[in-house]
């Protein structure tokens, strides 16, 4: 070839391609200098040991680029680092979670109708405590549970236990449920020198389920973050006058305020290809403030008074990794580490079976009370589960490893769409308070001088109708705001009919949503309206049947319908529906429209309740305009139809049955 550039192929990639290319090049380069490809002659040796070279590195080749693409990776390690780089923490084995009620006795105080528990001897009993399943299954209760403390949220059941000679009470039994979580407990201790950047400590055990905490021996805390550039954590502190004298009024429905950290403190668990955690912590090595490792530009050369001077400083660009900006790297101390391990399925126990109060810590002030019924009191303390637990598995398959880590990388733990928020809402904590409904749409503004101008040329009669033509008019004059979300939102009461929800636990939702919104969204959290409703229907009985039977069967039925769990924000009511579910009451013949305020013959009419002063939400509305087509829809702005009464808001009547029969 011209200028002696001989021509390569590199498209073959197994050894008999690289066979048959090395004989094809040795032929036409070298036609005098070799021609014996005969199998036994020394040359094909060469071919060959070059040929199998070329095909065993060819083969590492592939196999190491496809184990970079996490949907190819067939190796236990790599997934494990890339899911990891992707933010997605494998799953080695979950724990299993559930509910337990522990009760204890207390004394009782007072006489006649003044009798009542002693709450002077209620226990509280310490998150962290330890309960045990018949098959020795270790359970860890979630929170503290205080005995003394009884709201609609975090209700104490009473009870009597015994009746003196008497008549009255002399001790009562008190009830409490709370969560727990399953896995064995144990701590390990790590000693550091002299500062490190980024040191990384090995925990004993495999199948590491969570941190429960991280202490040296100076009293500090270190804190989980998902990286060491996250330098604030959520925290929470009891909703009392003391931490807060404007929330607590509320801490009947938020019982914990949520609060954001900020912590130089930190840590990152990083899950290894054999199942053993490690924890890996900062780069801040050095005891000097930040702005002495690395200035502020603001700063430099200022001539502020008392402001330093580095314009005559030389600075490695490097010395940014030994600042707090990836937290604090432990020196000096000792580490104590309390961790859960262990999980799996086994853990899953059934109903009944965790009846062992295996290790509690109790807290309770017992300057005046008798020693004797202090030992009684703390040996009556029990447990059991009326249900079984649940949510413990094994570790992830590689296939199910894959899928996870895509999806959480493509979600990257922010709330971008309607659907990230509305999870992360309910997704709240309990103990900082519940969401029961919450609905989220972009925030509109009026256009007031169009809005003013259609409705000053409408005149209304009746002034609810006007309310409603109202909404319309304003339907069509609203401006998107595209730099803000409106948050409706709704709680439940003790009886579990909605309400509005108070204000520290907006203000707990608020803080926790800030750490997954985008910067640019702000959050408006409001409250949705709430529509009371009432239900009247007829029917025709079929022969043979019972009518009044068939009556009870049909407001059941209807019950069901209107079950608020069933019900979301902006629900219309498909009165249809409603009909079919009726007509499908054994006895039921056919729904007959009510005859009295039913303009449109609509086969079940709902009427609107509103009168506050009958403990209905006091909002007026017209069903009857916002009905169409046989459905009603719910208002412009969001509201949630309920059934707050249904033994008295549900009016059903036989009238008549198949037989021709009118009553």
């Amino acid at each position: 070839m011209a200028n002696g550039v001989k021509e390569i192929r590199y498209l073959n990639k197994d050894f008999a391609g690289f066979r048959a290319d090395l004989i094809e090049f040795a032929k036409q380069y070298y036609p005098n200098t070799y021609n014996d490809f005969n199998e036994a002659s020394p040359g094909m040796m060469f071919i060959e040991m070059a040929s199998y070279v070329g095909d065993v590195l060819s083969y590492y080749v592939d196999s190491q680029f496809k184990e970079q693409l996490l949907a190819y990776s067939t190796d236990q390690k790599n997934l494990y680092e890339m899911a990891q780089s992707f933010g997605y923490k494998p799953k080695l084995s979950t724990s299993s979670y559930g509910s337990v009620d522990i009760f204890h006795i207390v004394p009782s105080i007072g006489t006649g109708q003044n009798n009542r528990p002693n709450y002077n001897y209620a226990l509280q009993i310490n998150e962290g405590s330890l309960v045990e399943s018949t098959n020795g299954v270790t359970f860890r209760i979630r929170e503290n549970v205080n005995f003394s403390y009884s709201s609609s949220f975090d209700p104490t059941i009473v009870s009597t236990y015994e009746v003196g000679g008497g008549g009255e009470v002399s001790y009562y039994l008190l009830k409490k449920s709370v969560r727990v979580v399953s896995g064995n407990i144990t701590e390990e201790q790590f000693v550091f020198g002299g500062a490190e950047k980024y040191p990384r400590l090995l925990l004993g055990n495999t199948n590491i389920l969570e941190i429960i905490s991280c202490t040296d021996s100076d009293g500090n805390t270190w804190k989980e973050v998902p990286f060491l550039a996250q330098d604030t954590v959520f925290d929470s502190v009891r909703n009392t006058a003391a931490n807060n004298p404007e929330l607590s009024q509320y801490n009947d429905e938020a019982p914990y305020l949520l609060k954001l950290l900020k912590t130089p403190r930190r840590f990152v668990t990083f899950i290894r290809g054999d199942g053993k955690t490690e924890l890996r912590f900062g780069s801040g090595i050095s005891d000097s403030a930040d702005e002495e490792i690395i200035p502020n530009p603001n700063n430099v050369g200022s001539a502020l008074p008392g402001s330093p001077s580095y314009l005559d400083t030389f600075f490695d660009p490097s010395n940014f990794l030994s600042t707090q900006a990836y937290g604090q790297a432990p020196a000096n101390t000792t580490l104590t580490i309390k961790y859960s391990y262990g999980g799996g399925i086994s853990d899953n126990v059934s109903s009944d079976t965790i009846t062992n109060m295996k290790e509690f810590n109790y807290s309770l002030d017992t300057t005046t009370l008798d020693s004797g019924v202090v030992d009684i009191v703390t040996n009556s303390v029990g447990v059991t589960n009326e249900y079984p637990t649940s949510g413990a598995k094994g570790a992830e398959s590689i296939q199910e490893l894959k899928s996870n880590a895509l999806a959480y990388f493509q979600s990257q733990g922010r709330a971008v769409t309607k659907e990230d928020y509305i999870t992360r809402v309910y997704a709240l904590p309990p103990k900082f308070g519940a969401v029961a409904k919450a609905y989220i749409v972009q925030d509109e503004q009026l256009n007031l001088p169009s809005f003013q101008k259609e409705v000053s040329s409408n005149i209304f009669v009746d002034q609810r109708f006007a309310d409603v033509k109202a909404q319309d008019v304003a339907s069509s004059n609203r401006l998107p705001n595209p730099n803000a979300l409106n948050l409706y939102t709704l709680a439940y009461d003790g009886s579990k009919t909605l309400t509005q929800l108070n204000v520290a636990v907006k203000e707990n939702l608020k803080t926790y949503l800030s750490q997954y919104r985008l910067v640019t969204d702000a959050i408006n959290i409001k409250n949705a309206f709430i529509i009371n409703i009432g239900v009247k229907f007829n029917f025709i009985a079929r022969a043979g049947f019972n009518k009044d039977e068939i009556t009870l069967k049909c407001i059941e039925r209807c019950k069901e319908f209107f079950n608020i769990d069933r019900w979301q924000i902006n629900q219309p009511i498909i009165i249809q529906e409603l009909a079919y579910e009726l007509s499908l009451v054994d006895g039921v013949g056919a729904i007959v429209p009510p005859e009295q305020d039913n303009p449109k013959r609509l086969p079940v009419l709902i009427t609107n309740k509103f009168s506050s002063s009958q403990g209905y939400s006091g909002n007026i509305y017209d069903i009857d305009y916002a009905t169409k087509d046989g459905i009603v829809y719910p208002s412009l702005d969001p509201s949630i139809f309920e059934l707050k009464y249904p033994n008295t808001d549900i009016e059903g009547r036989a009238i008549g049955d198949s037989t021709g029969n009118k009553l």
